[in-house]
């Protein structure tokens, strides 16, 4: 497959990255993008990331085949109203929100109630803590699932495109309904992400905080890695998914003030086997670990 002309709206890591991806595979003949920070857009020109950054999204999607949203999940409608004017008349449109459920409402509510046959909504299962086009690497998808969310009216020809869009890239493409995949990555990805922040936000406002980075090892780099990732895209993803991470987050609290139960009352068999399960657990599902 090689698409003649394809736009992507958003250079950051994710955007960046798909762009590397397919000029590797050289899966598109010219390449188009916009991005509001002109910072982006000048770093993906120099480096070579697109063929054209432009200055506008009009612009970038003018004469697409292919249009790839890649900007945090809250600018979605923002950006889809931005490129609709521009669109030609059989281009497709997909994105890489990390939430499902509110892309394809914020589609729906662009583009007068239902999202139409050709937006494929997707989800690439993969990142790093890193942002911006200087991060963007052509091997970040490879070997990754890509979760497509087919909506009622999905146009085959478009999710056909989509999938073999990512195909080139090295990833896999699975499929799931939306309120699904909500609920999954609110358990895989999401809730571990706000857990994380919170996590260092309670270290920085203890007394001795001047000495707990300093001796900080390597399960504290591990643990809190993913909090280094942009505030503003977790923000994002956080509020579009607040039902599923909100109840979640009050089955953690409720297993975190169990095990305070178990420490105050020195019922340290149960604590140990809580972790002995959960050892277990990971242990048995750790090669589906992606």
């Amino acid at each position: 497959m090689k698409v003649q002309r394809l736009a992507i709206i958003g250079l950051g890591l994710m955007g960046g990255s798909l762009a590397r991806a397919l000029r590797q595979a050289q899966a598109v003949a010219h390449l188009s993008g916009f991005d509001v920070d002109p910072l982006q857009r000048r770093l993906a020109q120099q480096r070579g990331v697109v063929d054209a950054a432009v200055d506008s999204a009009a612009a970038a999607v003018t004469d697409a085949d292919l249009v790839v949203l890649a900007v945090p999940v809250l600018h979605t409608a923002e950006a889809l109203q931005s490129c609709l004017p521009a669109l030609k008349a059989n281009a497709v449109v997909t994105d890489v929100g990390s939430t499902k459920q509110s892309v394809l409402a914020d589609v729906a509510a662009v583009c007068g109630g239902r999202a139409p046959p050709w937006f494929v909504a997707g989800h690439p299962i993969a990142g790093t803590e890193k942002s911006g086009v200087a991060n963007a690497s052509a091997d970040l998808f490879r070997g990754h699932r890509v979760v497509l969310t087919p909506h009622p009216g999905q146009s085959s020809a478009a999710r056909e495109m989509v999938t073999r869009l990512w195909l080139e890239c090295g990833a896999r493409v699975v499929e799931m309904d939306p309120a699904q995949h909500d609920t999954i990555f609110a358990a895989t990805s999401h809730l571990p992400h706000l857990l994380a922040y919170s996590f260092v936000d309670l270290l920085a406002r203890l007394d001795v905080r001047g000495e707990i980075f300093p001796n900080a090892g390597g399960g504290f780099r591990d643990f809190t890695r993913i909090a280094s990732s942009s505030p503003e895209t977790w923000h994002d993803i956080i509020r579009s998914n607040a039902p599923s991470v909100g109840r979640l987050l009050e089955q953690q609290i409720g297993e975190l003030n169990e095990v305070l139960a178990m420490i105050k009352a020195g019922r340290w068999t149960e604590l140990r086997q809580l972790f002995e399960r959960a050892r277990a657990i990971r242990e048995q599902y750790l090669e589906q670990i992606e």
